[in-house]
This record gives C-alpha cells, sequence and structure tokens, in this order.
C-alpha cells in the first residue's frame, strides 16, 4: 500500500510583496501575515511517496552547501532538516530510489547535491536515486534568462547531469503506476507538478503552481513568476479542475497549512478545507 510521508527541510524568509505581486499588502498581510521588514516566513516542505520497493522523493529543499552569506539573505530557520525529517522515519539519503525535482530554483533542488568529505567538489546527496525533472526546465535553467540567473545555481544543477542519472520528461507523463508529472509554463519553463493516487483520491505536490492556500484567488501570483499571465491561466483551468475532482492540493511553502481542497463560489474558486496529511483518508 502507497504511503506518504512530509519531509520538512525548514523554513525560509521571503519578501512579502515579491510573494503576492500586484496584490497590496493590505489585503495579502490578512491571510499571510509578515514582520516589521514586510517578511514573510515560508516552509519548505517537501513529500516522500512510499510505494513498495520505491522511495520517491519530491523536491529535497535549499540543502546546506552555499555560503553562510547566501544563507543570510534568506533568513533560513526552524528546526527541521533533509536529513533529520528521514531519520525520524528510519531512513536515510541511500534509501531513496527516485527525486522528482519540479524545477531547479535553489529551494526546491539544493539538497540534491551535497559537498563531498573534503568539501573540494560535489557528490549527488542521493547516489542511489534516479533524478526526474522536465527537458524544457533542464535547458532554460542551464541556459538562463538574466531574470531568473540568481534562482539557479550551477552547483546544485550540473552534478546531476555529469552522472548520468537524469530522466527528462518532455510531455505530460506517468512515471510510475499512479504517479504522473504535468508541466506548467508560468512560473518557470517547464515546471513538473507530481499527481498522486492516493486511497482513491489525487494529491497534486503544488510547487510554485500554487506555493499556499493564500494564492488561491486568481490575482495572487508571485512577482518571481516568468509569465503572470500564463501562470493566471494555468491556475484558473487547474483549480477549476481541482474542485470538480476534488484533489487534494500539497502545500510546499504554506507555513501555515500543509493541505487544502478548493470549491467554486460566488467569488470563484476559493479554499474549501485546510488540514494536515495526515488527515487525508
Amino acid at each position: 500500500m502507497m504511503k506518504l510521508h512530509v519531509i520538512n527541510t525548514g523554513n525560509l524568509k521571503l519578501d512579502g510583496g515579491a510573494m503576492f505581486g500586484v496584490v497590496p499588502k493590505v489585503m495579502w498581510s490578512k491571510i499571510y501575515p509578515c514582520d516589521e521588514n514586510n517578511l514573510c516566513n515560508w516552509s519548505m516542505r517537501c513529500l516522500l511517496v512510499e510505494d513498495g520497493e520505491r522511495k520517491i522523493l519530491i523536491d529535497c529543499g535549499m540543502g546546506d552547501k552555499q555560503s553562510e552569506k547566501f544563507f543570510s539573505n534568506y533568513y533560513l530557520n526552524g528546526d527541521d532538516s533533509l536529513k533529520k525529517s528521514l531519520a525520524s522515519l528510519g531512513l536515510t539519503a541511500d534509501d531513496i530510489t527516485d527525486v522528482i525535482l519540479t524545477h531547479l530554483h535553489f529551494d526546491h533542488c539544493g539538497g540534491a547535491v551535497s559537498w563531498n568529505a573534503d568539501r573540494s567538489g560535489y557528490v549527488l546527496t542521493f547516489k542511489n536515486a534516479i533524478y526526474w525533472t522536465s527537458r524544457q526546465h533542464w535547458d532554460w535553467a542551464t541556459n538562463p534568462n538574466n531574470r531568473e540567473k540568481a534562482s539557479f545555481l550551477k552547483e546544485n544543477i550540473l552534478p546531476i547531469k555529469e552522472q548520468g542519472i537524469l530522466n527528462l520528461v518532455e510531455e505530460d507523463t506517468e512515471i510510475y503506476p499512479g504517479i504522473s508529472l504535468r508541466l506548467f509554463y508560468g512560473h518557470t519553463e517547464g515546471q513538473a507538478i507530481p499527481f498522486i493516487k492516493y486511497r482513491d483520491r489525487t494529491v497534486v505536490y503544488m510547487a510554485d503552481l500554487l506555493p499556499a492556500a493564500a494564492h488561491v484567488p486568481l490575482p495572487y501570483v508571485m512577482a518571481y513568476d516568468t509569465r503572470p499571465l500564463i501562470t493566471l491561466d494555468e491556475k484558473e483551468a487547474f483549480l477549476k479542475e481541482a474542485a470538480r475532482k476534488e484533489y487534494i492540493l500539497f502545500l510546499e511553502h504554506d507555513i501555515l497549512n500543509e493541505c487544502c481542497t478548493v470549491q467554486e463560489t460566488e467569488k470563484g474558486v476559493r479554499v474549501k478545507e485546510t488540514f494536515p496529511l495526515p488527515a487525508v483518508s
């Protein structure tokens, strides 16, 4: 029987204006709090799918190999780490068979690559795993545009390709029975969103298609998105589908809520319920 496990890797702080785009602070701050510097606290919540012999990790947080100055820009906080969260399940990185990287921004993929023993080079954190992302996104990340360049760090990306264990999907694809990747293009090119058949429901790992439940109303689009009008169209179509099919939305960055469902209302699609993943039945 398939099991799903929340893998918390720590939290980071990002500017609320960047996270909510054109929506005024007077509106978004009522539903997602910020501090006196306009910074909101966000989780880096990953998901482990345990299915038979396969242990499939979806995203892997920021990792720990960047400089102290780099980390200080994001005010890392919380007691969780990738290693500790796996250990709480009796697992190590060596037990992971697959790593799905929704996209290659540093807060989603940094944990995939680690320092070697003497910090002279890099090794794959999950040495026994196959890595998955989309070909469109890989090409985009390895030839970055100036707007996104700071989010794509070579040390997070190139060691994966050098090991020859990278699977690049080119279209919406079922990679294993009950686990599919669907590609989206608003936040960044070819973001791969996992859809998981689980206990007669569909759990969707939202990554940056929907960072938090607070982003459900259509205008709530991040300033980080490279094509906000495409995000708007993708969100609208997806959220209507999610309401109709009663998807469970697993929220990577929402520090307040692990999961939510949505429903159609006279004001458009809105949050129906929020709940932790273990409450799924």
